[in-house]
């Protein structure tokens, strides 16, 4: 057979059981229903996804003297604040069910203080330029779970 003939496509037992495989796969995914709320949280109808619960920076800061020059940039982080955690609910919603036993802390938890962690400096550093830089903000970007 020359190459610029087409090969034809035998069902030999082995193509068959590829086959077989594929058409169950995809069968499988069609077919099978998704699992409602309901279902997630044991036909109880009441939502059981956990949220994110941190510490609230603006009480911290509000015995701190903010330079006018330092207010924007102070008020722009603490909405990035609000946005994390707002982010974090989302993605703990949109991943039940989702990884092992440690999933929530290691892809979720965890990063949200680092970003937190980020920004809490970027709020101090501000403050600093002009007036006197706040001690501990840190402590406040560790965040938990609430039910």
């Amino acid at each position: 057979m020359s190459r610029s003939e087409a090969r034809r496509f035998t069902l030999t037992p082995r193509n068959t059981a590829i086959l077989a495989v594929g058409v169950i796969g995809v069968a499988a995914v069609v077919i099978l229903p998704q699992r409602s709320d309901a279902a997630a949280n044991n036909g109880n109808g009441a939502a059981a996804v956990p949220t994110v619960n941190c510490p609230a920076v603006a009480p911290a800061l509000a015995n701190i003297n903010i330079p006018a020059s330092a207010q924007a940039e102070v008020d722009r982080n603490l909405k990035l604040l609000d946005t994390q955690i707002a982010e974090s609910n989302n993605r703990l919603r949109t991943s039940v069910g989702q990884g092992g036993p440690a999933f929530i802390q290691n892809a979720i938890l965890g990063p949200l203080a680092g970003k937190r962690q980020s920004t809490l400096d970027r709020i101090a550093i501000a403050i600093g330029r002009q007036g006197v830089k706040p001690q501990g903000l840190g402590a406040l970007a560790t965040c938990t779970l609430a039910n």
